[in-house]
């Protein structure tokens, strides 16, 4: 027995150094043109997680250290996927001047030869044209996070992006906390919350570049757990919280009403309203109004990144019209969502936290399937909701997605078609055949 235990130490240590290995290039030796280079990496990270995962499962504490392990290797790194970063600390030092980023865009500082904080230009040209010359569109409590690092580090960019990246792992610690805690009340395997916390996808999109994706998740996590305890008014606080990070929890608000009923789901809507206001109160204005609603509607009707059945209708369009008919496609994407939200609202019991959680699941999934804009961290809060349920294609298409980063080896950002369809198909036939062919019986990477 000693020397078998040994041998599987040896294992989880070659396993362990791999990893080691494959991040420490992926965070400090990789440009997101480098394609093949980037799918090789995150290809293997893959592999090794789901061996990792499966040959470590009923080691609970081995993979809660592995994990942030992982994510302490990208402290000292720039993100090489993303460059929204660079807006992050822009914000956060403009805040800090007692200037409100949601009046002013950074080009605006730039025409007029105008330095309010410190690295301006090295900023603007981080963040790119399109970025600096839009509004922001961050929400206060995303915004907190940047002034946090504004506050610790003005003058230097790699400071600031430590201390973003420091908050995104506490996220994730809160993340496990409450994730746990929530498996176990639902009686669902723990080791569930490492499709999560283990895949290389959240620590590479969330944690290595950034996104605050992942904050979103620790209070959406969080107050799941305290509605489901019975605590309705915390959950309601805490989900404003996370409203207030990124504004798709939003969709979520309709699906309450079953579980919740009518009086208390009137008060729960009631303190999320107020709560969500209040944090943005500080930076209130008619200006404020005019520019956050232009700049969340460029999603809808300007930008198209990654699309399925928005592609598809944006080609109907073409044949009939000969242009590109986003701006009324944006107009009624919104509508069919609506539609389906109410559907998932009235006509399914929601009543039980895990068809709460499941209505979540498919509400926010349709609502990517059926978006002009996907980049591969939005579908990370899908990723989180999947460990409460049998349903694996969101860990499918953390797989896949990546396909889309093709785009970025073009001087014009070109899509390859191909790609997408490759990218679209695994998902789609994956969720089909979740839907009507395994009939709900749990598949090979549920088993305990």
């Amino acid at each position: 027995m000693k020397n078998i235990q040994i041998h599987l130490n040896k294992k989880v240590t070659i396993l362990i150094i791999l990893n080691i290995v494959a991040y420490i290039l992926f965070a400090y030796n990789l440009q997101r043109t480098e394609y093949v280079k980037f799918i090789a990496l995150y290809t293997a990270l893959f592999i090794l997680f789901y061996l990792f995962v499966f040959k470590n499962k009923e080691k609970f504490q081995t993979l809660v250290w592995i994990s942030f392990l992982f994510r302490i290797l990208f402290l000292f790194s720039i993100p090489n996927l993303s460059q929204d970063f660079y807006r992050f600390i822009w914000d956060g030092r403009i805040i800090l001047e007692g200037i409100n980023p949601y009046l002013y865009t950074p080009e605006s500082f730039i025409t007029q030869n105008v330095f309010p904080i410190n690295q301006v230009q090295e900023l603007y040209n981080g963040m790119g044209n399109l970025n600096g010359s839009h509004f922001s569109n961050y929400p206060p409590i995303k915004q907190l996070s940047f002034l946090i690092a504004g506050f610790f580090s003005k003058n230097s960019i790699i400071g600031s992006v430590i201390v973003l990246r420091l908050l995104l792992i506490l996220a994730d610690f809160g993340t496990l906390y409450f994730g746990k805690k929530l498996l176990q009340k639902l009686n669902i395997p723990i080791k569930n919350i490492f499709w999560y916390l283990l895949n290389p996808f959240i620590i590479i999109e969330l944690v290595g570049n950034l996104h605050f994706e992942a904050v979103l998740i620790f209070f959406l996590v969080w107050s799941l757990y305290l509605l489901h305890i019975g605590k309705w008014k915390w959950a309601a606080l805490i989900l404003a919280l996370s409203i207030s990070v990124k504004l798709i929890p939003l969709i979520f608000l309709p699906l309450f009403f079953q579980k919740l009923g009518i009086k208390k789901s009137m008060f729960f809507y009631g303190i999320v309203t107020v709560t969500t206001l209040l944090f943005f109160a500080p930076f209130y204005s008619s200006e404020f109004l005019t520019n956050y609603s232009e700049t969340i509607g460029l999603y809808f009707q300007k930008f198209e990144f990654n699309a399925s059945i928005y592609y598809i209708f944006r080609e109907i369009g073409y044949s009939f019209r000969g242009w590109n008919e986003i701006a009324i496609i944006g107009k009624i994407i919104p509508i069919i969502v609506l539609l389906f939200v109410l559907f998932r609202t009235f006509l399914r019991d929601n009543k039980t936290t895990i068809n709460l959680v499941h209505a979540m699941l498919f509400v926010l999934s349709f609502y990517y399937f059926t978006a002009t804009t996907v980049h591969p961290w939005y579908i990370a809060p899908l990723l989180i909701l999947s460990i409460f349920t049998t349903y694996k294609f969101p860990l499918v298409w953390s797989v896949v997605i990546v396909l889309s980063y093709f785009t970025y080896i073009n001087l014009d950002y070109k899509e390859n078609v191909l790609l997408l369809i490759i990218e679209y198909s695994i998902v789609y036939g994956f969720l089909i055949w979740e839907l009507f062919i395994k009939k709900g019986t749990s598949q090979i990477l549920s088993k305990k």
